[in-house]
């Protein structure tokens, strides 16, 4: 960590630069806290944009099941499906 180093967090946050390495314990631990901070909140972001995807797969697959089923009554094929 000898030459400058910027760890860049999220749009919303500021640059934190760290020019020298730390001096001290103190230093050291900011500095790796700001680290897991920045890591755990992209790791919430990633983790809520995959938990969103999923919710809007399931409303495709439920549309989709709708969709299907409404295709079998029209064709007159209600509950042949089901009853396999």
């Amino acid at each position: 960590m000898a030459e400058s180093k910027t760890a860049m967090a999220s749009d919303s946050e500021t640059y934190a630069t760290v020019t020298n390495d730390p001096k001290n314990v103190q230093e050291l631990t900011i500095y790796v806290q700001g680290l897991l901070q920045n890591i755990q909140d992209k790791f919430q972001n990633m983790s809520d944009q995959i938990l969103t995807r999923i919710d809007e797969m399931g409303n495709r697959i439920d549309d989709l099941e709708k969709n299907i089923g409404d295709l079998m009554t029209q064709a007159g094929v209600e509950g042949s499906i089901q009853e396999k």
